[in-house]
């Protein structure tokens, strides 16, 4: 009786996303590994990330240097630290008194060794 109780307290999306199965699409979708193969996967992310492993860069300079548009870049950069792959090396303040973030790859190297049943992904520390 108190598991229907409970049952009844909690909204039912909640309570569907908590007693249904997961499937192996969606787990990928959280997969760690997985995501940061996707990242790695695309040209830009990874024009991004690997531009930025000797010295830490701002958006704006990313762009101007890679030819990406700067929203692009914001939300690479943003994905990217998401996925720990990028850091703020520091802060920097422009001339008129904005702040403006320094990238910097937290990377040096990454392999992926496609290997039965998951792919292996092996990342080097940029340290």
């Amino acid at each position: 009786m108190r598991i229907e109780t409970r049952r009844l307290n909690i909204s039912r999306n909640v309570w569907n996303y908590l007693t249904r199965r997961i499937t192996l699409p969606q787990l990928k979708k959280y997969d760690i590994t997985q995501k940061v193969i996707e990242a790695l996967a695309d040209a830009e992310s990874r024009s991004i990330l690997f531009s930025i492993i000797k010295h830490g860069k701002t958006a704006s300079e990313l762009s101007e240097k890679l030819k990406i548009p700067l929203s692009s870049v914001y939300k690479k950069l943003g994905d990217l630290e998401e996925l720990t792959l990028v850091e703020i090396e520091k802060w920097s303040l422009s001339d008129k008194g904005r702040k403006f973030k320094v990238y910097k790859s937290r990377i040096s190297k990454a392999e992926i060794s496609i290997k039965k049943p998951e792919p292996v992904l092996s990342l080097v520390s940029n340290k």
